[in-house]
This record gives structure tokens, sequence and C-alpha cells, in this order.
């Protein structure tokens, strides 16, 4: 038992110095009113540890607070360990952020000198809810392979380009949903002196209010009218109106192969009758095309460069998926406000360090196999990844010591749950 405690403590204490670097946790808990009295729980790598064990660790309170008496983490009860987690909220965020400022942009090869990311939000409710309760705003950087930015909000907290500020040289790409003028220009504004950083965002054809070169109100869904059916593109320079002075800025079109056109016309068909409404014919129009504003000029990226830049929008899509296939990012349990930020919290923590220890493998990986079929896909490393994550936070736990842990770990397990008239019997999933 001796050895599997040592490997344990081992392994947790590697971790921590990895996902965390220079931090000083223990000031950060104190400055956050996370760990105010100790009381059962020694130190804020333990508060940690709690959070991780209760978010991406799958256990429930009860659960929870059974492994942290078993694995000597802490000693309190499901109530205790609740309360502490409502409390830990500003502690997690201020990891994430630590640990999200400690990241370096990746090169982006193919356009060089330039760091690509891309914007875009995941929503996440709570049980038995039918509509979005909470929004994880994320920035993912193509060349290191990872998130740069999380920002969490609430229902309310629209999704915009600048969320997560620009650096210099970065290109960021963005959904129909970051075409807003006050957004774009917020972005543009967020760079560092000395520095520019564009944008490209695909475009509904009533996003912005725009001007021609001449200064008369210009018609998207007029111009895509009276496109020739022959022309296959088309690229022209407009400006924004609105949040201050006019704004500069490419439109460039392309119009979709008649399979493509024909799928987005019967699926803005159905989503209308789904909610008894009948589709604008402009709408049905603009389905025709892809329509992207950019920042880029045009003598050095093309119409061509600047669609085959933004097809690269769909890695953050899968990024959130195997955040919400593997780490369950989307089974939200907890029901009060400060207890779905914690878990939130935990989520993004070990999703960072899921990037990180990923990129490693990657990096690894023999040159003669990068070229191969069988060659490791990101989806089979970060599940290798997590799986060791949370081996490391959970730690093993001895058969031995389970049956001699005695009265206080059934009583754990047991204890009905408060403001209850009828028992629920909780199984005992896999503490190890």
């Amino acid at each position: 038992m001796h050895e599997s405690a040592s490997t344990l403590i081992e392994n947790w204490s590697g971790l921590v110095s990895r996902i965390l670097g220079d931090l000083d946790i223990e000031q950060l808990a104190r400055s956050t009113r996370a760990l105010r009295r100790q009381r059962g729980v020694p130190n804020a790598k333990a508060l940690l540890r709690l959070a991780l064990a209760r978010g991406p660790g799958g256990l429930s309170l009860r659960e929870t607070a059974a492994w942290a008496h078993l694995a000597r983490v802490a000693e309190l009860t499901n109530a205790s360990l609740n309360d502490r987690l409502h409390r830990s909220c500003e502690f997690l965020a201020s990891i994430v952020a630590s640990m999200l400022r400690a990241k370096t942009p990746g090169p982006c090869f193919r356009w060089p000198g330039r760091v690509l990311r891309i914007s875009d939000g995941s929503c996440v409710s709570k049980p038995g809810s039918k509509g979005t309760d909470w929004r994880v705003h994320a920035v993912y950087d193509l060349g290191s392979g990872g998130f740069s930015h999380f920002e969490l909000t609430d229902k309310h907290g629209a999704e915009a380009l600048d969320r997560g500020a620009a650096i210099p040289g970065e290109i960021r790409l963005g959904d129909r949903n970051y075409s807003n003028a006050k957004g774009l220009r917020r972005y543009v504004d967020s760079v560092s002196s000395g520095g520019t950083a564009d944008y490209v965002v695909r475009l509904r054809w009533s996003s912005l209010r725009l001007r021609d070169a001449e200064g008369r109100k210009f018609d998207l869904a007029a111009h895509l009218r009276d496109m020739p059916a022959d022309q296959r593109t088309d690229d022209l320079t407009v400006s924004i109106e609105g949040a201050g002075a006019p704004m500069s800025t490419r439109i460039v079109i392309l119009r979709k192969s008649e399979e493509a056109a024909r799928a987005a016309r019967e699926r803005l068909l159905r989503q209308a009758r789904n909610k008894g409404k009948i589709p604008d014919p402009r709408s049905l129009l603009a389905a025709e095309f892809v329509v992207l504003a950019t920042s880029l000029p045009a003598g050095t990226y093309p119409a061509d460069e600047i669609f085959a830049m933004y097809r690269l929008r769909w890695q953050i899509e899968l990024a959130f998926k195997r955040l919400k296939s593997l780490l369950n990012l989307d089974r939200l349990p907890a029901r009060t406000d400060k207890g779905a930020r914690s878990w939130i919290y935990a989520h993004l923590i070990l999703a960072i360090a899921t990037d990180d220890h990923s990129q490693d493998i990657l990096e690894s990986c023999p040159e003669d196999l990068l070229d191969l079929q069988y060659a490791p896909s990101i989806w089979r490393v970060q599940k290798t990844v997590i799986w060791m994550l949370r081996m490391a936070i959970m730690g093993h736990i001895a058969i031995e010591y389970l049956k001699s842990a005695g009265a206080r770990f059934h009583r754990l397990l047991a204890e009905p749950p408060r403001k209850r008239k009828k028992q629920v019997q909780y199984p005992l999933r896999a503490l190890s």
C-alpha cells in the first residue's frame, strides 16, 4: 500500500508541476478566498484535485468525498465539499487564465509570418433544461493544435470576435455569428500597439450595413441576384457602417455547386417548416453562395486563398466535439450557478492539459509513421491522454484498503441526500 500511495503522490505532483508551471497556487487560493480555512482540505493542491475529481473525474459529490477519504486527499462530507467547490470558481478560473497565458502561438506554415486562429462557442445546459444555460467561448490556435483562449458566460453572453485579444500578425476565422460590426472593430483594435490583425468571417445577406466605393448603400442580396450564372467567384471592396467611422473590408463570394446549393435550400425550408414560418426569398438566394468578409489585402491573399483558409474553421468544431465526447463537457450535473461554473472550469483545466500532452506525443511520433495510414490520430491520442490524466488525478486504491476503510467510507456512500424523504441508493462506481 505504501508503494501505491507513493506512486500516487508522485504522479499527482508531477501533473501539477506540468500544468501550473511557476504559478503560486497557495497564494492564488488565498487571494481568491477559495481556501480561507483548511478544515479538512490541507492545501490548494488538494482543493484543485477535488475539483478535477468531481468534474472531469466523473464522480458525484458523495463519491468524491468518499474517494478523498480513501486516497487521504481530504477529510470532508459531501455537503462540505459542495460548499468548497462553490467558493472555488474564481480560483479555478484564474488557473485556466494562467495556463492559457503560458501557451505560445503556433507557426502557420502555409502563410508564413501569420498566426491562424479560430473563434467559436459551445453551449452547456443544466439537467432538465430545454435551452442554453452556459456558453463556453473559445479561440483555437491551428499552429499549436490547441485552445488559446477560454471564456465562460451565461446564456446572455453573445459570441463576438474580440473574445480573446488579438496578437500581432493574427488572422482570426469566424462563422456567421461573428459578422458583427462592433465585434469586428473591437477585434481589430484589440491588437497590441505596433501590430496588425486580420479577420475572415462568413456573412449572411443581412449581417452588415455596407456601402460601395462611391458611398452608396450596397445591397448584398441584390448583388448576388445579379451575378451572371456562369460567374463562379467575385471579389469587391466595400465599407462597413456602424460602431464609428466606416471600416473598409473585402467581400469574396463563391458560388456553390448545384448539389450543395440544393441541400442548403432544403435545410432552410425544413427549418422554416419546423418553426411555422415562411423563409425569406433572399435567404434562399444567399444559400447558393459562400460569402466571406475579410480585411486581408487582395494582392497578397486572392479569393481562392481566403476560401482555403476558411475551410480550416471546422478544426474548432472537431475540438469541441472531442471535449464533449471524451471529457463529457455537455453532461453538466450541477443545478446551481456556482456549482456549474466550478464544474466547467475544472473541465477546461483538463482540456488545456490534454492539448499540451497530446502535442508532446504527436511530436515524439517517429517520422516514418507520419505518412502511414496507421499514424496516430488526434482523437486516439487525446483519448489516451485523458485516461492518463484521470489516472494521475484519481490514483489507485488498493482493495485491501477499501475493505479496511470502515464505517466512515460506507456512511459517505450510503447516507441519503439531505432534504429528501425517500432514500436513494447510489451505485459505487470505480474509484480507480
